[in-house]
């Protein structure tokens, strides 16, 4: 009999990716039994499952860094994935690793982030009983919240890479095990979000003025560059020639263009993240979604019955008011804001 598509692909996979790579014919599983795709190998599947998600669509409007900017260049949660996956896609081509994998990873990461970034983050972190995580509540996008309870069905190796990308502000490389992904292919993801979001992240913030290229550190643009193309370049080859798929398999950096690649986030973090003109909006955004939280769990049978009659109610009232405001768009949050809280014109004919 002939091989089905789906068998060519995975038998690709065994003459091309290296001993370490993860094999779509053996992948660990989903949550739920399924017939195999007959087109598509297992990890090219959860891909497309991603990419034709809600969820996906709604990261087109939700901050990256800067809320609604006026110009039409700068990135969204949307081209931060996109950005992501095509840094974490060449490196997994150059070392053999399963690019499905890298990319299906890649492109569910954010899921499960707020509106108006990390602003979003730290407030519903306050508010949420147990705090919140992004990479939590992505996991919960993709397990629960789509298609009306019934999650996408990934398998394990794309489930436990969306859950464990999340640096925060620690060391890039001295992880302790049991948080790193199961995969190689995760881990090369969590190193393509930082080298992509360092980057891009100072791009849209010279586009804005927020400082001017002379107010980098000297030994960044020494190490890394003096341009977005030149510093992601640097940082891929790097990781490139300080790799190595042999047993035991390893992924790596040199210490110069880490210690770089973490002074420059740094420098981000303080003159960006932080910025007085950046972060004053921030506050705005936080105190919005308080005030939805507050308004909500204040009132659970309107909320049920006027703005989410198909909250899943698998857990406590917070745990589906926390996905309902995760789930929003930036505009969708201040439209629904003005709506509830400002009053509105009493139109007489």
């Amino acid at each position: 009999m002939k091989p089905s598509p789906r068998e060519r692909a995975e038998a690709r996979e065994e003459r091309v990716l290296a001993a370490c790579a993860a094999r779509s014919a053996s992948h660990r599983g989903r949550e739920r039994d399924e017939p195999e795709c007959p087109v598509r190998a297992a990890f090219q599947h959860d891909c497309h499952r991603i990419v034709h998600s809600k969820a996906f669509r709604r990261l087109k409007g939700k901050t990256q860094v800067f809320l609604w900017p006026e110009g039409d260049h700068y990135r969204t949660r949307l081209t931060h994935c996109q950005e992501v996956s095509q840094i974490a896609r060449t490196l997994a081509r150059t070392l053999a690793l399963n690019e499905d994998l890298t990319e299906a990873i890649a492109l569910g990461h954010d899921l499960g982030h707020t509106p108006f970034g990390h602003a979003g983050e730290d407030s519903l972190e306050r508010l949420m009983p147990g705090g919140f995580r992004h990479e939590r509540q992505s996991l919960r996008v993709v397990e629960r919240l789509e298609n009306d309870g019934e999650g996408l069905n990934l398998t394990l190796e794309v489930r436990d890479g969306i859950l464990k990308h999340s640096k925060g502000a620690g060391p890039l490389l001295e992880v302790p095990e049991e948080r790193l992904p199961i995969t190689l292919e995760g881990q090369l993801v969590r190193l393509a979000d930082v080298i992509a979001y360092v980057n891009h992240d100072l791009d849209d913030a010279l586009r804005a003025r927020v400082f001017a290229p002379t107010d980098l550190p000297e030994s960044v643009e020494r190490v890394l560059g003096a341009t977005h193309s030149e510093r992601v370049t640097r940082l891929v080859l790097d990781v490139l020639e300080h790799s190595s798929m042999d047993d035991p398999p390893r992924l790596g950096m040199s210490d110069e263009r880490v210690a770089s690649l973490e002074e420059l986030r740094g420098f981000l973090y303080e003159n960006l993240y932080y910025n007085d003109r950046v972060h004053s909006e921030f506050h705005k955004a936080g105190e919005l979604l308080g005030q939805l939280w507050s308004h909500f769990t204040g009132d659970l049978d309107r909320f049920y019955a006027e703005y989410w009659p198909g909250a899943l109610r698998d857990g406590t009232p917070e745990d589906d008011v926390r996905d309902f405001l995760a789930g929003m768009t930036d505009a969708f949050a201040v439209n629904l804001f003005e709506k509830i809280f400002s009053p509105r014109r009493w139109w007489v004919l």
